[in-house]
């Protein structure tokens, strides 16, 4: 067995080992391997069609680690500091919104959401504006009956990017630490939600007038 068998078939083991990965960061690595090896192979014994697939391979391997080890620092500082999701803008999609538009409506199945790049919408039922850099429709991804609780319309001119729930879950199963941190991040996100109504039912109890009192 000569030199560029033994590193073939090295590289054969590594490429069996990716499928035995159950997160994307170690897949990865193993194709990293994988592929500098199948590229000393095709370079010592001369075969190029497996040689010229691992140098396209190469910067495919090298950039989806690259994306994902970013992803995990930065889910990370996100879920440390000010619920910041600028993490989540290289998986999304975006479009133009227009004012009056209705992004989406209550009671309608919710299956993706939403971070507004610039402009701003409002949520009609509660009145609340959603400012640029801030994520809205992410709470229906954990509700049992997947609906919108309400209705969200463009009300200045910008840019909305959006992202699948199927997205989220594909993010979720490639690295499980950024799961968590989502899971943290929509957390804390809805305990926000709590104190403010909380704040504002007590707000109102405080303007109402006291039983048998006559309003001036």
């Amino acid at each position: 067995m000569n030199q560029a068998d033994v590193v073939g078939y090295v590289g054969a083991v590594f490429v069996f080992a990716t499928f035995w990965m159950k997160t994307m960061i170690p897949l990865r690595a193993l194709g990293l391997a994988s592929n500098f090896l199948f590229i000393g192979y095709g370079y010592l014994a001369g075969a190029y069609p497996p040689l010229a697939l691992h140098l396209l391979l190469l910067p495919l391997n090298i950039m989806r680690l690259h994306q994902m080890l970013q992803l995990s620092r930065q889910v990370a500082q996100a879920a440390a500091g000010d619920l910041n999701m600028d993490w989540i803008k290289p998986f999304t999609s975006s479009h133009a919104m227009n004012p009056g538009d209705l992004l989406f409506r209550k009671g309608e199945l919710a299956d993706r959401m939403f971070f507004v790049a610039s402009g701003r919408c409002r949520l009609l039922e509660s009145g609340i504006d959603i400012a640029p850099g801030a994520v809205v429709g992410e709470l229906a991804m954990l509700s049992p009956d997947k609906t919108r609780t309400q209705t969200l319309q463009c009300m200045e001119a910008g840019k909305l990017l959006e992202i699948t729930y199927s997205q989220l879950r594909q993010l979720y199963f490639q690295n499980p630490k950024f799961g968590f941190y989502f899971i943290e991040l929509i957390s804390k996100r809805l305990f926000e939600n709590i104190v403010r109504l909380e704040s504002e039912n007590a707000a109102l109890r405080n303007t109402a007038p006291i039983k048998g009192e006559q309003p001036q």
